[in-house]
């Protein structure tokens, strides 16, 4: 089956699961609330490029060894689904806290009309639709508890890496001191790591009757990859082409605490320090341009080069020294799809 039937499939399943949530016994759906719920879906959880809810299927296939039959890409795609819904639920309210104006190449949610902080509510609808697809079907099954003990666990962490991240860039404190890499690897290891890139291989071990005690090493090694994976993201907010980004960076905007930014604190004397406090963070083009001036003068793109190559190398060994080949193929299979990516 190529990417596309994958694809195509795994979209059908959503369907499934969306009728399912919309048909849900355990609340009388007026056509109104209904259709608020199916629209609200519909705008928040298929339209990413579905990385995360995919990649718990390859994985899957790659640690059974063999092609998988339709109940096993069902069940597999429905946990890859509750990740996708987990994202949703995480940008639903990010993109309030943040007063983000676009998501996906579309308005946030919140900014379309007649949703504004209802949408909060409908955050905390996408987060109770996870433990609801579980139930419907997974009750059964051996590895129930560990699932939800899993998606409770990672959600935990995502919000405590997220309140690191509201915390340290508090408007009205802007104080580049806060930022260092020890506090950046804290923010991306608990925000983005072990949601993105942890929990769709952790569903895929769980359904191949593993024990995810046994496997702390896998998730060193996935934890590892999402933070490689956001100091790219952080280094295409800046130097990535929009047109193949889909997006126009902010970070320096935003103040956010940058791999870049945190580098070029790392880099600069004092002089070139003084520059960044007084240019970073600020919504003017002007002081925008000044920041990525001292970036280049800097020669940030030549470190991230350098890092790049130094991760993939790191990974690759800790890959190989893995004694299971499936799972061995599995982590590769993530860093394949990272290393030099474009957007």
């Amino acid at each position: 089956m190529g990417g596309g039937d994958l694809k195509a499939k795994f979209l059908e399943v959503y369907a499934l699961l969306k009728s399912e949530l919309l048909n849900d016994s355990a609340f009388e759906f007026t056509p109104h609330s209904r259709q608020w719920v199916d629209r609200m879906l519909d705008y928040n959880v298929p339209g990413g490029k579905l990385n995360r809810g995919l990649s718990v299927i390859d994985s899957y296939k790659l640690l059974k060894g063999q092609e998988l039959d339709d109940d096993e890409i069902f069940l597999s795609s429905a946990l890859g689904w509750c990740i996708e819904w987990l994202q949703a639920y995480f940008l639903v309210l990010d993109d309030i806290m943040d007063g983000s104006h676009t998501r996906r190449g579309q308005p946030c949610w919140f900014r379309v009309p007649k949703v504004g902080m209802i949408a909060v509510n409908d955050g905390i609808l996408l987060r109770n639709h996870i433990p609801r697809i579980l139930k419907k079907h997974f009750r059964q099954k051996p590895y129930y508890v560990d699932l939800l003990d899993l998606f409770n666990e990672v959600e935990f962490q995502t919000a405590c890496g997220q309140m690191i991240d509201l915390i340290t860039t508090l408007v009205g404190e802007k104080d580049l001191s806060k930022y260092s890499l020890p506090i950046h690897r804290r923010i991306v290891q608990y925000k983005t790591a072990y949601y993105s890139f942890y929990l769709p291989v952790a569903c895929a071990l769980l359904m191949a009757g593993e024990d995810l005690e046994k496997h702390t090493n896998v998730k060193e090694i996935l934890i590892e990859m999402g933070t490689y994976f956001q100091v790219q993201d952080d280094y295409l907010d800046c130097f990535g082409a929009p047109e193949v980004i889909g997006k126009i960076g902010t970070d320096i905007e935003d103040f956010k605490c940058s791999w870049l930014v945190v580098k070029a604190l790392e880099l600069s004397n004092e002089e070139q320090k003084k520059f960044l406090y007084e240019n970073y963070g600020k919504e003017d083009c002007a002081s925008v341009a000044k920041v990525k001036e001292l970036y280049n003068t800097l020669k940030l793109e030549d470190v991230f080069a350098e890092y790049e190559s130094k991760s993939y190398e790191k990974l690759i060994n800790f890959i190989e020294a893995h004694p299971s080949t499936s799972v061995q193929a599995v982590l590769k299979l993530f860093l394949g799809k990272i290393y030099k990516r474009q957007k």
